[in-house]
């Protein structure tokens, strides 16, 4: 199976909101989608009620669900507007908006920064 990467490094298949999404069990889905409120509240102060967790695709899908937080994302807009496949491909890797999602997700930043290597090479 190929890994689904988002534009700033983190693997789609290990996103709780992907994982909820392709959830069979309703009951189980909507556990995820409690812990994935308080999750958002909790790293990134955002304030949201499990039914607010939408279903999502992943930032890159041409179509289909998209998380609200993904949709109003800073790092997606910017990379689609460059047509970049990540931001390890963008001229001015690493910006602000990297650096703080970093803080976040040390592992996103390991994957981009693989990435750039095998470019330089």
């Amino acid at each position: 199976m190929e890994t689904t990467m988002a534009y700033c490094g983190l693997i789609c298949e290990s996103c709780p909101i992907h994982l909820a999404t392709l959830e069979q069990d309703k009951s189980l889905q909507e556990t995820m989608r409690i812990s994935i409120a308080e999750q958002c509240f909790t790293f990134y102060g955002m304030n949201m009620r499990p039914e607010d967790i939408t279903d999502c695709d992943g930032c890159k899908a041409p179509s289909g669900k998209l998380f609200s937080g993904c949709l109003s994302c800073g790092i997606r807009s910017c990379a689609r507007q460059r047509n970049i496949e990540n931001c390890a491909y963008c001229n001015d890797y690493f910006c602000e908006r990297l650096s703080d999602h970093f803080l976040l997700d040390p592992e996103a930043q390991t994957r981009l920064e693989e990435i750039r290597q095998t470019i330089r090479s």
